[in-house]
């Protein structure tokens, strides 16, 4: 390395150690000791490595830097600083402060430049692997001999603990699998965890676990700038796996008192060793000092950033002019393109009288996947079962990226993370499938696509006890409701194959993530739901199905599969001189945010008994009953049965219904 970069590359590292550590120290919260340990890394990275364009942040073709170990946030902010994006230093002063743009861990909603939500260990490198899968897609769609519009990499830092939850296992296993020959991860090596030296509670031989996943492994040490700079170098010639970077640094690196040791993980390093830890370094008293020269440099690199861009456009015009049908799918997959012949399309598709919900799904997605080259779908090994797969479209597999099929395997987490990694590349519609049960594998993943509202749609089938002889193992009782209390997230339970065409059209619709929630069983095709439109029917959240022939006794509300059963209950209850309504509630989060009078017309007054059926728990339920209502749900888990001695056992029966309305 040239001896002045060098000296200019030092001086950044030490720069983002002391705005790293300054700026926890002033929040009293926060993560200096991979910041500091990582700060090398970081300064080469964000000053020689990445292509990218600070004034551009969606630029498509930029290389993408993910940190995983989110805890370690000051390490990305400052380098988003010293880079040019729009984090000011009056951002790192307000680092873990309300509404400012330097949150505890990184928010990709929140700041200019952070690709991923990460902080919860290990999510960030399926969601890396997801956005590398994405670009490989991306690359097989749209690159020519003469223009490769999609040649950037997707670097991952990840620490000790990302790598001991399992997620980053399911996820590597994954990359090596299909040879993501687009993806870097380095793993900061400083045998540190939270609680104390790693060798408490870790031991495994990782060169030779990834070189098993099939990934190429390097070591190199990862304070020493040399040995930064020749590692990442080879990274730039032929790569034709995944990559594992062990990068081993110190933990704290410049702490006198603290360096290696896990008290510099997670704790300020007090004023007394910031002070030490800059005579240490050798660097300014002043706080969130930056040296010009350190300045000019990364401003050197901006512009090399922009330049890189400028030339990128050039070459995608002459693309363009050259391609005029992959330039079409280009900008409809990029403005993820939705028509109305397409809501036209869909809502009259034909479907057998009796249909499960699942099959239904499956026949709406053939017509979905031709219409939309944005929508990509894959399975955790339950293609079949969960019918996620588009027929007319290979399967992605090792090193043939031009199917819209992906085969996650038996790898719910990292699927559901994946799907976020996919999403932002900004040119793909992602949805995964699975069983419902399995929700709770996947659940931290769709917790951080709804923190950032990203346009994910999970397929959840098998949705209720009614999947019958697989038993209380498989059979979703909680399930709903705790996907019901995640903000953000729509989830959808349609009753019939109208209400499925139109929970399909809504997700694509919403900006945000849905849980499409279907059965393995038949379902009655309901003549009710026909006559209602889309924007008055399931795009309402709730609409009265059945109206009440005299004076109004009872509000009967379901959802999926129990509609039918509650239209039935509503007929036989008329025969005892009773007024009953039926309303179907598929989406309760669309129902909260209509009107007032819409809620109150659907729902009528407190004088009036509602009353809930669902196969899940009631948990939920009672803001809509209200204190007077009566819930006929779950509270139990199932039974190993076929599903009308289920329906017997646990009183999902007209008559059994009756008997509790007419007692209660």
């Amino acid at each position: 390395m040239d001896e002045d970069l060098s000296k200019t590359l030092n001086k950044a590292a030490n720069t983002i150690r002391a705005l790293s550590f300054e700026a926890v120290q002033k929040a009293n919260s926060g993560h200096p000791g991979l910041p500091m340990g990582c700060a090398e890394i970081g300064a080469y990275l964000y000053g020689e490595y990445l292509k990218h364009n600070p004034e551009n942040p969606n630029w498509a073709n930029r290389d993408r830097f993910i940190l995983s170990a989110g805890h370690g946030s000051m390490l990305l902010y400052s380098c988003l600083h010293l880079s040019g994006f729009e984090v000011s230093l009056e951002d790192l002063k307000n680092f873990r402060q309300l509404h400012s743009k330097t949150p505890g861990h990184p928010e990709a909603h929140e700041t200019p430049g952070v690709e991923t939500t990460t902080g919860p260990l290990g999510q960030g490198v399926a969601n890396a692997v997801g956005q590398a899968l994405g670009f490989k897609l991306l690359q097989t769609k749209f690159n020519t001999e003469e223009h490769k519009l999609f040649d950037n990499k997707v670097v991952c830092l990840a620490g000790d603990g990302c790598l001991m939850e399992g997620i980053s296992h399911e996820a590597c296993s994954l990359a090596g699998h299909l040879g993501l020959d687009n993806f870097i991860l380095v793993f900061d090596s400083n045998k540190i965890t939270l609680d104390g030296p790693l060798e408490q509670c870790g031991s495994e031989d990782t060169v030779e676990r990834f070189k098993a996943y099939g990934f190429d492994v390097m070591e190199m040490d990862g304070n020493n700038l040399e040995d930064v700079q020749s590692t990442f170098a080879k990274t730039r010639e032929v790569q034709t796996k995944p990559i594992l970077i062990i990068a081993h640094t110190v933990i704290g690196k410049g702490s006198p008192a603290k360096q290696g040791t896990h008290n510099v993980h997670g704790s300020p390093l007090g004023p007394e060793e910031c002070e030490a830890t800059k005579k240490a370094l050798g660097i300014s008293e002043e706080d969130f000092y930056i040296p010009q020269a350190v300045k000019n440099y990364f401003e050197s690199h901006k512009k090399k950033g922009i330049s890189s861009e400028e030339e990128w456009n050039e070459m995608f015009n002459k693309w363009r002019s050259a391609n005029s049908e992959l330039a079409e799918e280009y900008e409809k997959m990029q403005k993820q393109c939705f028509s109305e012949s397409l809501e036209k399309e869909v809502l009259s598709l034909e479907m057998p009288d009796s249909i499960s919900g699942r099959k239904a799904a499956q026949a709406v997605l053939q017509i979905l996947g031709k219409q939309l080259p944005q929508l990509y779908g894959g399975s955790a090994d339950l293609s079949g079962s969960d019918c996620t797969m588009m027929k007319d479209y290979d399967l992605v597999a090792p090193k043939k990226f031009s199917g819209r099929n992906i085969k996650y395997g038996i790898r719910e987490f990292a699927m559901a993370a994946a799907a976020a990694g996919l999403y932002e590349t900004n040119f793909i519609t992602p949805y995964v499938g699975t069983f419902l049960t399995f929700s709770d594998y996947m659940r931290n993943a769709v917790r951080l696509a709804s923190l950032s509202k990203y346009h994910v749609i999970y397929q959840f089938t098998h949705d209720s006890i009614f999947l019958g002889e697989d038993g209380p193992t498989h059979q979703p009782i909680e399930h709903l409701a705790a996907l019901r209390a995640m903000p953000n997230l729509h989830v959808i339970r349609p009753c019939d194959s109208y209400e499925v065409k139109a929970a399909w059209l809504e997700a694509l619709k919403y900006e945000g993530p849905t849980a499409l929630v279907f059965t393995r069983q038949n379902l009655p095709s309901l003549s009710e739901t026909k006559e209602h439109s889309f924007s008055d029917g399931v795009g309402k959240g709730a609409y009265t199905l059945k109206k009440e022939s005299k004076n109004v006794d009872y509000i009967l509300i379901a959802t999926g599969s129990e509609v039918s059963l509650a239209l039935n209950v509503a007929r036989e209850l008329e025969k005892h001189d009773k007024g009953v309504r039926v309303v179907s509630m598929p989406c309760m989060e669309l129902f909260e945010r209509q009107s007032s009078e819409y809620k109150e017309a659907v729902l009528g007054g407190d004088n009036i008994t509602r009353v809930c059926i669902e196969a899940g728990v009631s948990f939920g339920w009672h803001k809509w009953v209200g204190p007077k209502g009566l819930c006929i749900c779950m509270e139990s888990f199932g039974a190993s049965a076929p599903a009308a001695d289920l329906a017997n056992e646990f009183g999902f029966t007209t008559e059994s219904i009756i008997e509790r309305i007419l007692s209660n």
